[in-house]
């Protein structure tokens, strides 16, 4: 009894300094097959605390997000705050969900139930955003992998949003490569390019993990039945929703499997080891053929007159060591426990 006490205060004195060394992120998605994904591995990531999810349209409605996201957190037996958001776009009018790539629903028109208790909560995603940055200054980091409508719409509440802010670590962009949805754009970015534009500008640190790199990261249903093996629940979730997305892919001549899009932003907060960067000031296109076209001005222009001039740094992708990415991502996954549907 004399050891208990002392143990019993050391247990709570180590949980206390694990808690303190991970990192607050918030997750802003339009929660479809990839963004489930990103949300899972953030979650099967010792070194992240999220938050709360803020859902906004483009992979499936507001709606279906915020109902994904909400499965998401009961599937993992977590009670991380759901909080939706924007429905459509600032300035571009609102255009239907991407229900081709990511099935009717957001995940592959799996079907699934909601418990009685799973509720999205009353704040909006921008309130939150704000909301948090309050309670933890300087310690939080956006990980937007959908449009960035919400994190627009936040700035505009509060302008002093990016003095409270860690980091930004966004999936989106095409800066070397071509683009997803046009031979410029790549889909997060042209789904909202003028709030891209915006938060590109908003002086706070970004990190853009687009499709020079993402596109490297694939998972294949070798790795898929690798995962199910190891873990039957998981991967046998995995596995159901992905397989309206590699249907997509095949369409499209991808046959060796899908693009772990979204869960490269979050490989990168655990593994920046594994990227490599370049930076510049970035600005996005609103307008004419190239929008949604993520624009990094070179070093030779950096100081010219003009729409660059003054527009803060980013950092983005160019390289990524893929095979320990995907290494990453399939160890997490099989570790990863979810609650019976």
């Amino acid at each position: 009894m004399k050891l208990f006490y002392p143990l019993l205060l050391l247990c709570a004195l180590l949980v206390s300094c694990i808690a303190q060394g991970k990192e607050k992120i918030i997750i802003d998605a339009d929660v479809g097959i990839d963004d489930a994904m990103a949300i899972l591995l953030a979650h099967a990531s010792p070194e992240l605390e999220t938050l709360g999810i803020t859902t906004t349209f483009g992979n499936a409605t507001i709606e279906n997000s915020t109902r994904n996201a909400l499965y998401l957190t009961q599937r993992l037996g977590v009670t991380t705050p759901v909080i939706p958001g924007a429905r459509k776009p600032l300035v571009l009018p609102e255009g239907p969900p991407t229900d081709f790539v990511h099935g009717g629903n957001g995940l592959g028109n799996v079907e699934f139930k909601l418990s009685d208790v799973q509720k999205p909560k009353a704040l909006t995603a921008a309130q939150f955003i704000i909301e948090q940055s309050h309670r933890h200054p300087g310690e939080i980091t956006l990980v937007p992998v959908g449009r960035m409508t919400n994190l627009a719409l936040a700035l505009a509440l509060d302008p002093t949003l990016p003095q409270r802010i860690k980091r930004v670590v966004m999936m989106g962009g095409a800066f070397t490569v071509p683009g997803n949805v046009t031979p410029v754009a790549e889909a997060n970015i042209i789904g909202d390019p003028d709030a891209a534009d915006i938060v590109f500008g908003a002086g706070w640190p970004v990190v853009a993990i687009g499709l020079d790199v993402t596109t490297q990261v694939v998972i294949s249903l070798k790795h898929l039945a690798a995962i199910t093996k190891a873990n039957p629940v998981t991967g046998e979730f995995l596995t159901a929703i992905s397989d309206f997305y590699l249907a997509f892919y095949r369409s499209t001549g991808v046959t060796e499997g899908f693009f772990l899009h979204d869960p490269a932003a979050v490989l990168y907060l655990t593994h920046p080891e594994l990227f490599t960067l370049t930076s510049g000031p970035v600005r996005v296109a609103t307008q004419g053929i190239a929008t949604g076209q993520t624009i990094a001005a070179p070093q030779s222009q950096w100081a010219r007159d003009g729409d660059w001039q003054d527009v803060p740094h980013s950092q983005y992708a160019v390289a990524v060591d893929h095979k320990k990415a995907v290494k990453i991502f399939n160890q997490r996954m099989q570790a990863l426990q979810l609650d019976p549907p």
